[in-house]
C-alpha cells in the first residue's frame, strides 16, 4: 500500500498508510468507549445492583423473621434473587437506552459515517451491552445470594452454592437480566423510540406476567408458561418448576425468554439495515 505524502513548506512528511475499514474490534472497542463515557449508565448499573441487592435483602429478612409455615417446597436460592423482579425492568431501560439514546441525539448518523457496515456496527452494541449486562448481573445476583443466605442462617434456612442447582440458579440470575436486557435493546431498535422501547419492554416482561393471572385459571396453565419472565425467570430457581408443575423446568423456561429475545434481535437488525438513520 502507498505510504501518503503531504507537502508541508518545502518538507515533506510521511503519513503511515491507511489501513482501511474499521473491523468489528474496531466497532466493539468504539462502543465499550461510548458505554464507558456516558455517565447515565453508571448510575443506571448501580441501581441495578442495589435494587436487586437491597430487595433480595428484605425479602429474605422478612422470611427470617417469620419462618415459620415453611414448608419443603422453600427455595433459599430464589428468596435471596428476589430483586431480579424489579431488576429485569432496571436493565430493559438500560437495554433500550443503548441503541435509542443515538436516534434522540442524532449520534447514529455518526456512528454509521464511521462504521457504514450496518450489521457490524448493531451487533458491535449487542455485543457490549451483552457483556456489560452480564457482568454486573454476576455482581449483583452472587451479592444478593451472599446477603440473603447470611440473613437465612440464624435460622439455619441458608443454602450453599455446592446444594443442588445453586450455583446454576445464582448464575442464572445473571443471564436472566441479561436475556430481559437483550430483549429491550432489539425492542429499541425496532422502535427507535426511547419511551416507546421502554414501555413495550416493561409489558412484555411485567404487566403480561401480572394480566395472565386475570385469566381463567384454566388458561393460565396454557398460557403463563409462554411469558416471557415468568417462564425465564425458572432459571433462577432450584426447585422443579416453581410457580406450578405446568411451567417449564429452569433451561426449557429460559430458552422462551431468550427466543423472545432473539426474535426481538433479528426483527431489529433487518429494520436497522433497511431504514434511513
Amino acid at each position: 500500500m502507498a505510504t501518503t505524502q503531504i507537502a508541508v513548506g518545502t518538507r515533506e512528511r510521511l503519513l503511515p498508510p491507511t489501513t482501511g475499514r474499521a473491523g468489528f474490534a474496531d466497532a466493539v472497542r468504539s462502543e465499550f468507549t461510548k458505554i464507558r463515557s456516558t455517565r447515565s449508565t453508571y448510575w443506571t448499573l448501580l441501581a441495578l445492583i442495589v435494587v436487586t441487592v437491597g430487595i433480595g435483602a428484605l425479602a429474605t429478612a422478612g422470611t427470617a423473621a417469620h419462618p415459620q409455615g415453611l414448608g419443603p417446597d422453600f427455595d433459599a436460592t430464589q428468596q435471596s434473587l428476589g430483586g431480579l423482579y424489579v431488576g429485569q425492568l432496571v436493565i430493559a431501560v438500560l437495554g433500550a437506552l443503548t441503541i435509542t439514546s443515538e436516534y434522540s441525539t442524532g449520534m447514529i448518523r455518526t456512528s454509521l459515517s464511521v462504521q457504514p457496515r450496518r450489521g457490524t456496527l448493531f451487533a458491535a452494541k449487542a455485543l457490549v451491552f451483552a457483556v456489560v449486562s452480564l457482568v454486573t448481573g454476576l455482581v449483583a445476583c452472587f451479592a444478593s445470594f451472599f446477603i440473603g443466605q447470611a440473613i437465612l442462617s440464624s435460622h439455619h434456612l441458608n443454602v450453599t452454592l455446592g446444594d443442588p442447582n445453586v450455583l446454576r440458579a445464582v448464575i442464572g440470575g445473571a443471564l436472566f437480566l441479561t436475556a430481559c436486557g437483550m430483549l429491550a435493546y432489539g425492542l429499541g431498535a425496532i422502535l427507535r423510540h426511547t419511551a416507546g422501547a421502554i414501555t413495550a419492554a416493561i409489558g412484555l416482561l411485567f404487566v403480561l406476567s401480572i394480566l395472565v393471572n386475570f385469566l381463567p385459571h384454566s388458561w393460565q396453565n396454557n398460557v403463563d408458561k409462554w411469558m416471557p419472565a415468568i417462564s425465564g425467570a425458572q432459571i433462577w430457581t432450584t426447585k422443579p418448576a416453581s410457580g406450578g408443575p405446568h411451567l417449564f423446568s429452569a433451561w426449557p423456561g429460559f430458552a422462551v425468554l431468550a427466543v423472545y429475545a432473539v426474535v426481538a434481535i433479528v426483527a431489529g437488525l433487518a429494520l436497522f439495515r433497511t431504514r434511513d438513520a
